[in-house]
This record gives C-alpha cells, structure tokens and sequence, in this order.
C-alpha cells in the first residue's frame, strides 16, 4: 500500500500543474499566447457556425417568397416590412432601390453615370463585394492561428529542450529527474500548438465551403435579379409582353416560381 501511494504521488507531483509550474516566463508567455489563439479560434467557429446556419435558414425563407411573389412591388413590400436579414433579401432591395433612384433623378453625381442598367450593375457589384467581405470576416485569424500555432508549440519544445540540456550540464548526468521537468514542458507545448491548430484549420475549411457555397448562389441570383429589376415587369405570367421575363430561368439555390 505504501508503494502504491508513493507512485500516486509521484504521478501527481510530475503531472500537468507540475510542468507548468516550474515553467520560466518564456514558457508561461507562450502558454498564454496558445490559450488565447484557441479562445479566439473557438469563439470565431461557434459564432460564424450560429450565424451561417441562421442565415442559410432566413436566406431559403427569402427565396421561397422572392419567387413565387406576382411583383417586383410586393417584394419591396415584404423586405421594408420585415427587414433584410439575408444576403439575398439585402442585394434584392439594394437593386430595386437603385433602379427607382435613377429613374427619379437620373445621373445627377458621378457615380449614377451612364443608364439605368448601369447604374443597378454597380449597385449590385457593390453589395456583393460588402456580402463577400462580411462572410470572410475572421477566416484571417482562423488562418493564422491554424498556420502559426504549431510553430508556437514548437518554440515552447525547442526552449524545454534548451533547459534539459543546461540541467544535463549542470549536473554532470542526464539523470530522469534533472530532464524530466523540462522535456514534459516540451511535449506540453508541442501537444498543445497542434491541439490549438487542428480546430482552426478544420474550423477555417468549414466556414470558407460554406462560404463560397453562399456567394455561387448569390451571384447566379444577382444575374437574375438584375434581368427582372432593368426590365421593370412583374414577375407573374401575364401576357405577351411579359415573355422575356418568363424565359429567364432562375440561376443555382433559387427556387422556381408556382406555376
């Protein structure tokens, strides 16, 4: 019973708390930096993962109403009403907006030169850069922590080694309980660059997919969009001089219109 206890306490006294504790102040900053690499990567995956969903949820409501609506009208109506709370509803508005500005006041700045095509174009090149860069709104850090922690862990392994070879050293003899302390700090740190980066770089795969799932249907969207805006018509099957309309057809994640 003895011997079990004193290899308990042994085990104790050699565990986690012990590396950290006999840590320098190099190997503590390290472990701090690490620690704050991986709250901000988690933080990053878990907001951005709620927000995806719920925004793939509202856009796919949006785009069920958008196309079995009888008007341009009645979609303006629907987006004032609830708001835009989706890429696809916000491009929607930006659109019909734009067209209406510029058949009110014509080119009366710089920036609504040319015709009123034109100036819906521009409008919606411009939203669909602000979607692009609000999606991509903390991939950065998700990159550079999944690129640089490990090489961070790394550091923290090369400056436990450094201290293992000075105890060695020092004491003449490359006994376990001279390296032991330093070496268990390196794996320590080694373990937890690569438990840091595996997330980030699994987390930033993830969201970029998605992402980039988001913006195809978006600009096959935007096409459509501005086909139906520049031609001013409602969207329900009326006559002969609603064909042009009729024969668009709706670009990837849109849903058709009810017959």
């Amino acid at each position: 019973m003895n011997t079990e206890t004193a290899a308990a306490a042994s085990q104790n006294a050699l565990g986690f708390g012990h590396f950290i504790a006999q840590a320098d102040v190099v190997g503590k900053s390290l472990l701090v930096i690490l620690i704050l690499m991986s709250i901000a990567s988690w933080a990053i995956i878990v907001i951005k993962g709620i927000t995806l969903v719920s925004r793939k949820r509202r856009s796919e409501s949006f785009l069920n109403f958008f196309w079995n609506a009888s008007s341009l009208e009645a979609v303006e109506h629907e987006i004032t009403t609830h708001g835009a709370n989706d890429p696809f509803s916000h491009l929607t508005i930006h659109a019909i907006h734009s067209q209406a500005h510029h058949a009110k006041y014509g080119a009366a700045k710089l920036e609504e030169a040319g015709s009123s095509g034109d100036f819906v174009t521009r409008t919606i090149k411009k939203v669909l850069d602000e979607e692009t860069t609000r999606l991509e709104n903390g991939l950065a850090i998700l990159a550079t922590v999944g690129a640089t922690a490990p090489f961070v862990g790394l550091f923290g392994t090369v400056w436990g080694v450094y201290h293992a070879l000075v105890a060695i050293g020092m004491s003449g003899a490359g006994t376990l309980d001279k390296v032991a302390g330093p070496v268990g700090e390196a794996l320590i740190m080694t373990g937890l660059g690569l438990a840091v980066a595996i997330p980030a770089v699994m987390g930033y795969n993830w969201l970029t997919r998605s992402n980039r799932v988001i913006l195809s249907k978006l600009d096959a969207f935007a096409y459509e969009l501005h086909t139906f805006v520049s031609m001013g018509q409602p969207l329900a099957a009326g006559g002969a001089d609603n064909a042009p309309v009729q024969n668009v057809r709706p670009g990837p994640g849109a849903r058709p219109r009810a017959a």
